[in-house]
């Protein structure tokens, strides 16, 4: 008995002193942490199940299925915006690359169809999906009459709700889904994966320089789809930590003079001096309205959208032209979830309006009567 004691607080002892910690739902053994599924699963899914179970945080937006996190975007997008919406979110636009990601993909939206990662946009007609799968490894099939190359301006495909796929054009604005596949890449104090961010222990919120220069709208879409928006200055304090953020991207590691300026989240609302912040409050009232000598000039027309100098003072810029940008976001936005508080895949349910839908379909039935498509299909 001495020695099993022994034997059992020694292993306490070990997992102490190595910071061991796990998850709450897993029971600590002197064999190590054991966690029993009740809900069935083949063996494949299992695997994948505890093989992922040991790590992974994500944004509770996503969904976690064994295959990784998805989420769906309501909201229609064209395809360039839909996949930097998921590169910025720490994912890909999604693919149905095989029959398990289709299936999920499926189940996740009851819009007529969605876009896919899958394009042609660099070589006509060479379909590959975002993470370089060609179309000719990816199990499909073709919608009728599709693909059609309408006017000679389709190169991304959607996803049909019927699991077929259709060619489209990329600028047409569709619903999609990003993914984001299983890594050991956990979320940092900033709530995100990005180790990019840092945390100001002053200002309790997050930062990231952006040395890929974009407009300034460009900028902000870039950091919502973060998380976060603009950086807006609310104190000097808060200026302080930006600044030295700003050092850390010497001029040396910009082409010209782009790295001189950095756009942040101020703007001329209505075009005539009334530079305010992205949520609509005076400079003087957000905390901050330093500006350079002799600015805002307005020395070429159109300058207005606010930037920071190197020497921590506001200059007014054209809006249109590319430049480094500054965001800003809070540590719990968004929300961060582990795999045990996700929502567990083999219980989600779509909330789809299934009236509507039956709605719509009895319009197109009633379309269908009074119409006859004479098109050819494909001639291969």
């Amino acid at each position: 008995m001495k020695f099993i004691l022994k034997y059992v607080v020694l292993g306490f002892c070990f997992a102490f002193m190595d910071g061991v910690k796990f998850r709450c739902d897993y029971k600590y053994t002197y064999l190590g942490w054991l966690k029993y599924h009740e809900i069935p699963a083949t063996w494949y899914d299992a695997r994948l199940q505890c093989k992922f179970e040991d790590a992974l945080k994500f944004s509770c937006d996503y969904r976690y299925t064994p295959l990784g996190w998805f989420k769906y975007h309501e909201i229609p997008a064209t395809w360039y915006d839909a996949r930097l919406q998921c590169q910025f979110e720490g994912g890909i636009l999604a693919s149905p690359t095989t029959a398990e990601m289709k299936n999920i993909m499926l189940e996740s939206f009851c819009k007529p169809e969605i876009l896919t990662g899958i394009h042609a946009t660099f070589s006509k007609g060479n379909y590959h999906s975002i993470d370089g799968i060609p179309l000719s490894s990816i199990p499909h099939e073709w919608a009728q009459y599709e693909p059609d190359n309408k006017n000679n301006a389709e190169q991304c495909l959607t996803l049909n709700s019927d699991g077929k796929l259709s060619d489209v054009r990329c600028e047409e604005p569709r619903p999609y889904i990003c993914y984001r596949r299983h890594s050991k890449v956990d979320v940092t104090n900033c709530g995100t994966p990005d180790p990019e961010y840092l945390f100001s222990n002053q200002t309790k919120k997050c930062y990231k320089f952006h040395t890929n220069r974009r407009t300034f709208k460009r900028a902000q879409f870039a950091c919502s789809a973060e998380g976060g928006h603009l950086v807006i200055i609310n104190s000097d304090e808060e200026l302080k930590f930006i600044n030295e953020l700003y050092a850390k991207y010497p001029l040396s590691k910009f082409l010209g003079t782009f790295g001189s300026t950095a756009f942040i989240g101020f703007h001329d609302w209505d075009e005539s001096a009334d530079w305010r912040t992205l949520d609509g409050h005076p400079l003087q009232e957000a905390g901050f309205a330093k500006f350079s000598p002799g600015q805002p000039d307005n020395a070429t027309t159109g300058e207005y959208c606010g930037s920071l100098l190197r020497n921590g003072l506001l200059n007014d810029m054209l809006c249109e032209i590319h430049y480094p940008f500054i965001c800003e976001k809070r540590p719990d936005y968004p929300e961060v979830c582990d795999i045990a508080s996700a929502e567990d895949g083999t219980k989600y349910v779509r909330n789809c309006d299934t009236d509507i839908e039956d709605d719509k379909q009895s319009t197109e039935e009633i379309e269908t009567e009074t119409e006859i498509d004479i098109r050819m299909g494909p001639i291969y």
